[in-house]
């Protein structure tokens, strides 16, 4: 019944830009926490980005390039991506919390657990 897809994904030169979209339908519970996170290959999922009604928490490596927002109806989420790096090459997803009742954004996102629906992701790739 729930569904998340992302889009926006590509191929950027380092330095550029991308953002980030991920469309959400069939909630039966609003969710509580949405979120970002990324995986390169080989390497373990990480949290990137989350957020709530109460405010938005970064992974280190991202603060200060990456803006996770959100519809008010909580059936969009983005993430703005600027100054990108090719460490930034991944594949990204979102995903939602509608199980939990505390809120996310003070939490540290890389190893963020609670996530109870996930999108199919959306590659990207930043040349250097």
């Amino acid at each position: 019944a729930e569904q998340l897809v992302e889009s926006g994904g590509g191929l950027v030169q380092a330095g550029g830009s991308l953002r980030l979209s991920c469309a959400a339908s069939g909630y039966t519970n609003s969710p509580y926490c949405l979120g970002w996170f990324r995986q390169a290959p080989g390497k373990e999922r990480e949290g990137v980005a989350l957020i709530d009604t109460a405010g938005e928490t970064y992974l280190d490596s991202v603060k200060g390039r990456f803006t996770i927002s959100m519809e008010n109806d909580k059936n969009r989420l983005y993430l703005q991506m600027n100054s990108l790096k090719p460490e930034d090459t991944a594949t990204y997803y979102c995903a939602v919390d509608t199980v939990h009742t505390t809120w996310c954004s003070s939490a540290y996102p890389q190893h963020y657990t609670g996530m109870n629906y996930w999108g199919k992701g959306t590659l990207v790739t930043i040349s250097s």
